[in-house]
């Protein structure tokens, strides 16, 4: 084997030394550099990502909150609405039964009239009729001598009662 020959070995050694050092020395000045770049860009760039994504997760917990308070604000209106709704519509009904009972009541009053005044004529229609046939059957019955004031009073009183 050549690489254990001892008359090559020196100069196989300095060569083994340059291009170790050469190698180094570009591996030190151009590619670990470019390399430590590259991962400090990356590293910046996740970093950028974490602070972002933080904002943006602090944002939606904000929006979150800010929805969540509208929400209950809109519900909270809502019912208020809806008892004011209520109120006004028990008011309305209220309202409308006492104007209905006032006009029931108005006709059942004028009802009663009528009744009253259709009783009071009937009754005055009934006196009559009852008068003219007493004046007329007691002459056919023989009571020939009964004054017409004596048949009215008669009648009224059997009427009364």
């Amino acid at each position: 084997m050549p690489q254990l020959d001892t008359t090559w070995f020196l100069s196989q050694f300095f060569w083994l030394c340059v291009c170790f050092f050469v190698m180094l020395f570009f591996m030190s000045k151009i590619f670990i550099p470019k390399i430590s770049n590259i991962l400090a860009h990356r590293q910046r760039k996740i970093d950028d990502y974490l602070v972002k994504a933080n904002d943006l997760k602090e944002q939606a917990a904000a929006s979150l909150q800010k929805y969540q308070t509208a929400l209950e604000q809109a519900k909270k209106e809502a019912n208020a609405s809806i008892d004011v709704s209520k109120k006004e519509m028990k008011e309305y009904v209220e309202k409308k039964q006492n104007e209905l009972a006032e006009k029931l009541n108005a006709k059942l009053v004028d009802g009663e009239a009528q009744l009253l005044a259709s009783q009071k004529k009937v009754l005055n229609d009934v006196k009559k009729l009852s008068q003219d046939l007493v004046t007329e059957i007691l002459p056919k019955v023989g009571a020939k001598s009964v004054s017409a004031h004596v048949v009215e009073k008669t009648v009224s009183d059997i009427l009364k009662n």
